[in-house]
Order: structure tokens, then sequence, then C-alpha cells
């Protein structure tokens, strides 16, 4: 399981950009990958196809407000997100029934959260678009695991 007790979705971010926000288009939780949408006005929502191209989108928590990283973002509320760098630290979250070692590629799960990528990881193939590499391993391949897990996350 993780090791580390973060309150924050920015771990250690070295040359990331500006906070952005952006109407919430569906629940998201804090350590979600995001993508926007085509709608009128900025919208985001959770990354929603599983392996996909992105944009290094991260919903961060609502700390301005006094919310903590557990506290998810309703529908139409505004979203505090980050785009992250290569070499930014992220808190994610890890999708149920995953098994992450040090090392290991992750990729997008299509529901904002992350998966290990399959196959191979000393070659990663042109359609594993990868998120980044796991920090730190957390095992949720146990049958009474039930709910999704953070983890530590070196933006790729």
């Amino acid at each position: 399981m993780a090791t580390a007790g973060y309150r924050t979705v920015e771990v250690g971010h070295y040359d990331a950009g500006p906070m952005k926000e952006a109407v919430a288009s569906g629940s998201i939780t804090p350590g979600m990958l995001l993508e926007r949408t085509s709608a009128s006005t900025p919208t985001v929502k959770a990354h929603a196809t599983a392996g996909a191209r992105h944009n290094k989108l991260f919903a961060c928590e609502d700390d301005l407000q006094g919310k903590e990283i557990s506290e998810a973002y309703a529908t139409t509320t505004r979203v505090r997100f980050r785009a992250f760098r290569t070499g930014d630290e992220v808190y994610a979250i890890l999708k149920d029934g995953q098994n992450a070692a040090i090392g290991n590629f992750l990729v997008s799960n299509g529901d904002g959260k992350l998966k290990v990528m399959e196959g191979d990881s000393s070659a990663v193939e042109p359609d594993q678009h990868v998120v980044g590499v796991a920090l730190e391993a957390v095992d949720l391949s146990a049958s009474a695991n039930t709910a999704d897990s953070r983890i530590l996350v070196e933006i790729a």
C-alpha cells in the first residue's frame, strides 16, 4: 500500500504551469487525470479514454475553500487543476484491482484514474500514452480491496 499520506495532489512541481480553473462536467476527485471538453465555457471532466493521449492535467484540491484532497468537486462547480510537466510528482488515484510496483509505467484507465501499462514496460508502444512512473508500490489486487487508492507518480 501507499507509504505516504500526502494532503495535496501537488507533491513536487518544479516547473509546473499556473493553477487553472474550469467548470466540472461530472464529479471530479482531486488527483484525477482530466481532459478539456468542447463546451462554450471552459469545462473539464475525468479523462475518458483508457490509454489515450492526454495533457497531464490533474485536479487539485480546493484549498482556497478549505477543502481536502478527499473532497470531490460536484458537477458544475469550478475545478482547480494544473498542467504538470515531466519530472513533477503528483499524488494521483490508482484504479482498484491494480498492482503497481516502483518503476511501473502508468496510463489512463479511462475514468480519471490510472492503471499499470499492459505489456512489456521496457518498450513503450506508440499507442500507450504514458502518464507517469510509479514512485511507490501500491497493491490493490487483493479481493478484499473495494476502493481506489492514491499513488505517488512522477510525470513522464
